[in-house]
């Protein structure tokens, strides 16, 4: 089997799905939609209003904001806070102040081509649905920003499924939306380690690293990506329906 030359493949796992694809699970920021530094600087609003990381250097605490880029963002904002709960939920609801005010000051943008993507995924007949660590309003924002509501089957949250992404529930959730038939025919696709690794937790049948977000190439196979491409737009391609459909990275 040929593998696209966009594609760096983990020499582990196969290039491309072993089982017919029936769902593909697509992180939102930094995967489908352009990030430009906006969830950082939600971060840093967060923590300057509510002292959510006063307990470490900044420096420390923005590293592990980047290392944990993907995961519920209460889950991140816990552990900043050394388990503080209520600190926690604070900084969660002025991030989410934040990246909205951001949002509406400086626009949403799709990552090049990922409308694209979306409409040839659904023309090939497969259920779509994205997912994100954003609570349900700051996603909705996004979403009707973009227009993408009728080009999606669901979009889900953490507070809709349970637990947030390391853990498998996104994609759980998303497969039982849709009423795909198995954890084999769903392809996981994110720019971070934690969508990789939700995937994997998930039994995700194929499982894709994206480099047009928080984490590298090697970042994103170490934590077992069976392929990693540079945008979504060579997602068709790779599952084999298409030819890229944007620009080359």
């Amino acid at each position: 089997m040929t593998v696209p030359a966009a594609a760096h493949v983990n020499a582990t796992r196969s290039a491309r799905p072993l089982a017919p694809v029936e769902l593909v699970v697509l992180d939102m920021a930094g995967t489908t939609v352009r990030d430009d530094g906006v969830v950082e600087r939600a971060f840093e609003r967060a923590a300057a209003e509510t002292g959510v990381a006063e307990r470490m250097p900044w420096g420390d605490a923005l590293d592990y904001v980047r290392r944990t880029m993907g995961q519920s963002k209460i889950d991140v904002f816990t552990a900043l806070s050394g388990g503080d709960v209520v600190r926690a939920e604070q900084a969660t609801a002025a991030f989410e102040r934040a990246y909205a005010d951001l949002i509406a000051t400086e626009g949403v943008e799709p990552i090049a081509g990922a409308r694209e993507t979306l409409e040839a995924l659904r023309a090939a007949g497969l259920s779509v649905v994205l997912t994100t660590g954003f609570a349900p309003a700051t996603r909705d924002a996004i979403l009707d920003g973009l227009g993408w509501r009728p080009l999606v089957d669901a979009a889900l949250s953490p507070v809709d499924v349970g637990r947030g992404r390391p853990a498998p529930d996104l994609v759980l959730t998303a497969l039982l939306r849709t009423q795909a038939s198995g954890v084999a025919s769903v392809v996981v696709v994110g720019d971070t380690t934690s969508d990789i690794a939700s995937g994997r937790a998930a039994g995700a049948g194929f499982v894709v690293g994206v480099r047009s977000g928080a984490h590298d190439r090697d970042a994103l196979v170490e934590a077992g990506a069976d392929a990693v491409v540079d945008d979504v737009t060579r997602l068709p391609e790779l599952l084999g329906l298409a030819a890229p459909l944007g620009i080359d990275a």
